[in-house]
């Protein structure tokens, strides 16, 4: 359960996704130590803190390779949360809209400029969101080929 509401967290806003998967993996664990191996658990708290660097630079990231400023990143950063309490579409327009309005208002960007830094945050949200999903899929496929490779079959004789 915790697996099918970590891969839809992963591309829903409010629902922390891969925490769900990592929490998904830690409970069997805690409870059945056999299950899987810490190895396992550590690639699959590698893939989880990749995932959180990527939501958190993905906005960054985006605003800055388009020309974007401090201001960008920033009213990027603000646009995507209060978006996130409504919808995906809504987060993709309060990131845009958060980081033209603070390179057009708060560092003085022409329209063009300023449009460019929005797409560029809008552009960084939509790849770290790829990135998420990609991580999350990661880790549910790594706990399957560990939990399938401790499975064994009963001879037939």
């Amino acid at each position: 359960m915790f697996m099918l509401i970590g891969l839809i967290g992963s591309v829903v806003p409010l629902l922390p996704g891969t925490t769900f998967v990592m929490l998904g993996v830690l409970l069997p664990k805690l409870f059945l130590p056999d299950s899987v191996s810490w190895a396992v658990v550590g690639w699959i708290g590698a893939f989880w803190a990749l995932s959180i660097i990527a939501d958190f630079a993905g906005i960054i990231i985006g605003t800055r390779l388009f020309g974007g400023s401090k201001w960008g990143m920033t009213g990027a950063s603000g646009g995507a949360f209060v978006g996130m309490f409504f919808s995906l579409p809504a987060l993709m327009l309060g990131t845009f809209l958060g980081a033209v309005t603070a390179e057009k208002f708060g560092a003085k960007q022409s329209d063009r400029q300023s449009l460019r830094a929005g797409v560029g945050a809008t552009v960084g949200f939509l790849l770290s969101t790829v990135v998420r999903f990609g991580c999350a899929v990661a880790m549910i496929s790594l706990l399957a080929l560990a939990l399938a490779s401790r499975m064994t079959v009963a001879p037939l004789t």
